[in-house]
């Protein structure tokens, strides 16, 4: 299919860019990357007055170390995500997760905003996002919110953003002492959405675990933290008995979706056996 006609304007800032949604009243998209917006305009989900381009606006570029922590410009690239220095040292999780993410023709354009905005639930980047605890930078013509990623997803495709809003950057604690990561997914083939994903973050302390922050992804509507999971291993050392009983735990933390070619139960066994084996590899990064 062929998208239906739209106006097309390039943006020079933030405010150029918001000035323009709300002259199209409220009529319009905004385009970064564009791996998820013009699909969706091909496919006529969307079908805007007018397309908003901002991949240009300085103010969404950018990585940087602010008061113990990494902001990173939502126009970052994916392949950016997983080359980039200081992300590999302050945002680990997100380096982690940018390999698995599609393929390098996508990673070479996608943004990490985008992929964060979309929301889709078998993403990997908001998993990631939700398990480093970190927070969104949200601008509007009433100024700048930062919103903690467990808030900001609220749904299917449905975040914390508001019409005319945009996401500007993401802001990530940095690793502390003893800081652990693993991220890992089950997909029929490499590059493919994931069937069920994991990222856990994880901070110890003479091998007893302080913190500990899982969320899994394709498993629901949104990035899913595991309460209890989490909850069975703070306190003790990971160890192979305090994996099987956050492997029990699972099941009251996840309700996946039931599909004739993919049952629930399926997709819970899958998660259980992922989240074992990616605590038993668990890698320090601090």
């Amino acid at each position: 299919m062929k998208s239906p006609a739209f106006e097309y304007l390039q943006a020079q800032d933030i405010a150029d860019a918001m000035s323009a949604y709300d002259s199209a009243e409220g009529d319009a998209v905004y385009l970064s990357g564009g791996h998820s917006v013009v699909p969706s305009l091909a496919l006529r989900l969307q079908a805007p007055a007018l397309v908003i381009d901002i991949s240009r606006i300085s103010a969404l570029s950018g990585i940087s170390l602010e008061d113990g922590w990494l902001r990173i410009g939502a126009m970052t690239r994916h392949v950016q995500a997983m080359n980039d220095p200081l992300i590999a040292a302050h945002a680990p999780l997100f380096a982690a997760a940018a390999p698995f993410v599609a393929h390098p023709a996508i990673r070479n354009r996608g943004t990490l905003g985008g992929s964060l905005a979309h929301a889709d639930p078998a993403s990997e980047f908001p998993a990631a996002a939700v398990a480093m605890r970190a927070e969104l930078e949200i601008v509007s013509p009433q100024g700048i919110r930062r919103v903690p990623a467990d808030d900001f997803f609220k749904d299917i495709y449905e975040t914390a953003i508001e019409p005319g809003e945009i996401l500007q950057a993401i802001h990530v604690p940095c690793p502390v002492p003893g800081q652990m990561i693993g991220f890992d997914e089950i997909a029929r083939r490499r590059g493919d959405y994931a069937m069920v994903g994991a990222a856990v973050q994880a901070v110890t302390t003479d091998g007893v675990a302080d913190d500990v922050s899982i969320a899994l992804f394709s498993v629901g509507d949104r990035p899913t933290r595991a309460v209890s999971a989490q909850a069975v291993l703070t306190g003790s050392p990971i160890d192979g008995a305090a994996i099987a009983e956050a492997q029990a735990a699972l099941c009251d933390d996840l309700d996946p979706p039931d599909d004739p070619q993919f049952p629930a139960h399926m997709r819970l066994h899958l998660a259980r056996v992922l989240l074992g084996r990616i605590l038993t590899n668990l890698k320090v990064v601090a």
